[in-house]
């Protein structure tokens, strides 16, 4: 049986201002993708056989986009391994595959990064049918990339001789991203691959190889994994023992030292997205050569990537350039330039700006808010409660909140009292009551928030009780 690993990890800076802590780009809604790349990353597993539902390895933080993601897709049966902090593709892969031997001691694993693109799935499936034919000869699996251009943005595959009896080669060497000369002469020699950073391995020889070339890690992660807490459909990783675990990559760690690699080369119309000009170069394009995406107006406009959600966005006598317009945040870039876009989210994260790490609009697991208006001494929010669901019960120390109805209803609790609240209607929550909101109906309910108080921040919060595993750790 194979089992699909999908690694829902990262935050995909440079596609900052869209891609960010709380919503990475690889669960965001791409409309020219017609979903999520976290979505299509598991769409085009349909149709393989003897393939499992995946086992998708994420971030806390992510859980419940996951879990909603995973449901819209009737992917229902799928296992969510929590990890309570990235460290990298190595310690992740090695708890999925003692996850994956527990129930099968057999089991392939395909290791899947889920912010891939990869246009054609006939190839994408027929090298999975291929690594599997090696994979189950002990190798050690991954995917080559053919090259199209001199890419200095990625690692590269040096293949070796060619495995007997199979389409696939011995790796000779694994190269770090190269200067442009560099990547001109692979380009050239033909023998040089695009690391893609996916795999296809036996879960026991992986971590055989772990234990031989990261002993440190492998030891971790198998104590970890000892005390793993199932949560409804989660499988959260201890923080305690997991703390301790390096970070490290599945290349550093085990496929540049092991003798067991193999390769897989694929032209398939892959891309990792890695930043805005990739995304220009996948995308549908008009007349002149740009990608359009929401409100935009173009004059003497040439090869560039304009984007705009809340508002509109002109743009005169500009060429080969990057404009995305968020409801916060503008960000204008040269696109030979966009790959160094994260270092204007370093700056933010120094400075400890919001805007690194959510939108306005934030999803939560049972619903979402969106801040209209943040000044001095209060803010105004846009709140939804899905229907079923409800706020933890809470308290404040530093600010009160006025909340009005303003479609729906709901079911509010303060201080002990249960008060049902409709269109138009409001309540009062004093500063340090313990309040809730809930929606036990069919529909979403949304509510006008309005906090005033000295301190607004998302921190001031004390729960009390949770449905959603929120609670302080005692």
């Amino acid at each position: 049986m194979l089992l699909p690993v999908v690694i829902a990890g990262g935050i995909g800076s440079r596609l900052w201002p869209v891609s960010r802590t709380l919503l990475p780009k690889q669960f965001i809604h791409f409309q020219q993708f017609g979903g999520s790349l976290f979505q299509n990353t598991l769409n085009r597993l349909n149709g393989i056989e003897d393939i499992s539902q995946p086992l998708v390895v994420c971030n806390e933080e992510h859980r419940f986009l996951v879990a909603e993601q995973l449901r819209t897709l009737g992917e229902l049966d799928s296992k969510i391994l929590l990890e309570p902090f990235g460290k990298d593709t190595a310690p992740a892969v090695a708890m999925a595959a003692l996850c994956a031997i527990q129930e099968n001691p057999d089991a392939l694993l395909l290791v899947l990064p889920a912010d891939h693109i990869i246009n054609d799935i006939d190839c994408f499936q027929s090298a999975i049918s291929e690594a599997k034919k090696l994979a189950k000869e002990n190798k050690l699996v991954t995917f080559g990339i053919v090259p199209d251009g001199p890419e200095v943005g990625y690692g590269y595959i040096e293949k070796g001789s060619q495995v007997e009896g199979a389409d696939g080669f011995n790796v000779a060497r694994f190269v770090e991203k190269p200067d442009l000369a560099a990547a001109v002469s692979y380009l050239e020699a033909r023998t040089y691959f695009w690391n893609s950073g996916m795999f296809m391995f036996s879960a026991q020889l992986f971590l055989s190889e772990l234990e031989v070339y990261a002993k440190d890690i492998y030891e971790v992660c198998a104590e970890s994994f000892a005390g793993i807490i199932k949560d409804n459909d989660f499988m959260r990783i201890p923080e305690s023992t997991f703390s301790a675990c390096r970070s490290d990559s599945i290349d550093y760690a085990v496929m540049e030292k092991t003798a067991n690699a193999a390769m897989i080369p694929l032209d398939a119309g892959w891309n990792d997205l890695g930043a805005w000009e990739a995304l220009w170069k996948v995308s549908n394009k008009d007349a002149n050569g740009n990608v359009i995406n929401g409100d935009v107006l173009l004059n003497q406009v040439n090869n560039s990537y304009i984007q705009a959600e809340s508002r509109l966005v002109a743009a005169v006598g500009v060429e080969d350039m990057v404009i995305i317009e968020t409801a916060d945040a503008v960000l204008v870039s040269n696109k030979k330039s966009a790959q160094t876009v994260k270092q204007i989210v370093e700056q933010l994260e120094a400075k400890k700006r919001v805007e690194s790490v959510s939108h306005t609009k934030v999803f939560r697991p049972w619903g979402s808010y969106e801040s209209l208006m943040n000044t001095d001494g209060y803010q105004v929010k846009h709140i939804i409660v899905n229907p079923g669901e409800s706020l933890s019960l809470q308290m404040h120390h530093r600010r009160a909140e006025h909340w009005t109805v303003i479609k729906g209803k709901g079911v509010i609790t303060c201080d002990g009292k249960e008060i049902s609240l409709g269109v138009n209607e409001n309540i009062f929550i004093p500063l340090g009551s313990k309040h809730r909101l809930a929606n036990p109906f069919s529909e979403s309910v949304e509510i006008i928030e309005v906090q005033v108080g000295d301190y607004l921040g998302e921190d001031d919060i004390v729960r009390f009780e949770d449905q959603y595993g929120r609670l302080e750790k005692p």
